[in-house]
């Protein structure tokens, strides 16, 4: 008898044992981690933008979002109250953070910027390190 229940338990439990581990989720876009430690402090982590002392664009669903070099400019550059970033980030964070607002948030931008254009397209890192204000 104890046979016989030993192996019901066996078979019974063999197809837990036989099963596939789970698959690990996909790698978060190389973007998401310098949004979210930089970019989200003023775009917030929905990417709306607010008001309040000045007024924060919103990322989300932007159509100015859609001819890349416009996205390279303002984050190299700067753009009224943003600071630029060229010296700051590297021309692959800055294609990174720029393909994952562009592709995520509403927008649905297919063309991927490259660190050859933020190189390129993007304003040149100040002489003087940080903006005088």
């Amino acid at each position: 008898m104890r046979t016989i229940l030993f192996a019901a338990a066996a078979l019974i439990a063999n197809p837990a044992l036989a099963q596939k581990p789970a698959k690990a989720p996909p790698a978060p876009h190389p973007g998401a981690e310098v949004y979210q430690n930089i970019c989200q402090a003023c775009h917030m982590a929905n990417a709306l933008g607010g008001e309040g002392a000045g007024k924060i664009p919103a990322l989300a669903k932007n159509a100015t979002l859609e001819a890349a070099g416009y996205p390279i400019m303002v984050v190299t550059g700067g753009k009224n109250a943003m600071p630029w970033f060229r010296g700051a980030l590297t021309d692959q964070q800055i294609s990174d953070v720029i393909n994952y607002v562009r592709s995520n948030f509403g927008n649905k931008y297919k063309d991927k910027v490259t660190p050859a254009m933020v190189a390129e397209l993007g304003v040149p890192a100040p002489k003087g390190g940080m903006r005088e204000q």
